[in-house]
C-alpha cells in the first residue's frame, strides 16, 4: 500500500474541505467526502510508491472534484498563493459571460460526471515563451493532453506553490470556439484567471499539462495525447445518470456561499 500516497490523498480533500467545497454544491461536509472517497482506490493502485508529495512543476497526482457540481467562477475565489496574500480573482476581460463559454476540447476525454484524478501534472514552464498554439502539438506528441480550467484550479488549489511569478501556465484544454486560451497567473497579490491569445507568446506563461485522467466511474480511464485516445475510454454519461433533471448548467447564475444547489454533488455520484 502506498501510504504516502494515501497520505496525500487525505490531505487534498482536506484542503478542499478546508476551502467550502461542499458549502459551494450544496451538500454536507460528510456527503463531499462521499463523493471522493471512490478515488482512494485508485490512488493506492495508480500513483508510484513514495512519489505522493510533487515539486513546483510537477506534481504526482490531483484530486478533480466534478465541474459539473460547482462553476469555475465560484471556485476562483478560493484560491490563494502559497504566502496566503488575497484572494484569487477572474479577469474581467471574459466578459459578461464569464467562464460559461469555455468546453474542454472534445478528445480530452474529461469525464462527464464524478471526481476524478489528474496523474503525472507538470506546470510546463518549458513552454515560456512559445505560443499556446505550438505547445500543444508537443504536449500532444508526448501521449500528454492540456489542463482544462476546473483542472487548473484544482492544481493550484492543492499545491499553491506551482504558480510562481514568471513560471505561470496556460490552460490550453478550455476553448471558447475561438483564439482565446484562459490561463492562470500572478496580479499584484493574487492568482488571477485570465486569458491570452493561442497565437501570442509570453515569457512567464507555459502549457499545463497532465499523463492520464482517471475516474472511478466504469471505464473512467482516459488519456488525452492524441484526438480520440481517451474520449472513448471513459464514454458519454447521459445528463441524469449522476446528477438530478435539475442540475446546473455551465450558463446558470449562482451566487457565492452556502446554498443547497438542486444540481449539487451527490454521495456515491463518484
Amino acid at each position: 500500500m502506498n501510504r504516502d500516497a494515501e497520505t496525500e490523498f487525505d490531505r487534498q480533500v482536506g484542503v478542499l474541505l478546508d476551502r467550502g467545497y461542499p458549502a459551494l454544491a450544496g451538500i454536507t461536509e460528510p456527503e463531499f467526502a462521499a463523493v471522493v472517497e471512490p478515488l482512494r482506490d485508485l490512488v493506492r493502485t495508480e500513483v508510484p510508491v513514495l512519489d505522493g508529495r510533487g515539486t513546483t512543476s510537477r506534481v504526482p497526482f490531483v484530486v478533480v472534484t466534478p465541474p459539473a457540481a460547482i462553476r469555475a467562477e465560484d471556485l476562483v475565489p478560493t484560491l490563494s498563493l502559497v504566502d496566503g496574500g488575497q484572494a484569487g480573482i477572474l479577469d474581467r476581460n471574459h466578459g459578461e459571460a464569464g467562464l460559461a463559454p469555455y468546453r474542454p476540447l472534445p478528445w480530452l476525454g474529461v469525464p462527464d460526471s464524478g471526481a476524478y484524478l489528474l496523474l503525472d501534472v507538470e506546470r510546463g514552464e518549458e513552454f515560456c515563451g512559445v505560443r499556446p498554439e505550438d505547445a500543444l502539438p508537443v504536449v500532444r506528441g508526448r501521449g500528454r493532453s492540456p489542463l482544462t480550467v476546473h483542472e487548473g484550479i484544482a492544481l493550484v488549489t492543492a499545491f499553491p506553490a506551482v504558480l510562481e511569478r514568471n513560471r505561470c501556465f496556460m490552460l490550453a484544454g478550455s476553448r471558447r470556439g475561438d483564439r482565446r486560451v484562459p490561463a492562470l497567473w500572478i496580479s499584484g497579490r493574487a492568482p488571477k484567471l485570465g486569458w491570452c491569445w493561442d497565437g501570442n507568446p509570453h515569457s512567464w506563461l507555459g502549457t499545463a499539462s497532465t499523463a492520464r485522467r482517471v475516474s472511478a466511474q466504469p471505464g473512467g480511464h482516459g488519456d488525452g495525447g492524441a484526438e480520440g485516445v481517451g474520449s472513448g475510454a471513459a464514454g458519454p454519461v447521459p445528463v441524469g445518470a449522476e446528477w438530478s433533471p435539475g442540475r446546473r448548467g455551465p450558463g446558470d447564475t449562482v451566487s457565492p456561499g452556502p446554498r443547497r444547489h438542486p444540481g449539487g454533488l451527490r454521495p456515491g455520484s463518484a
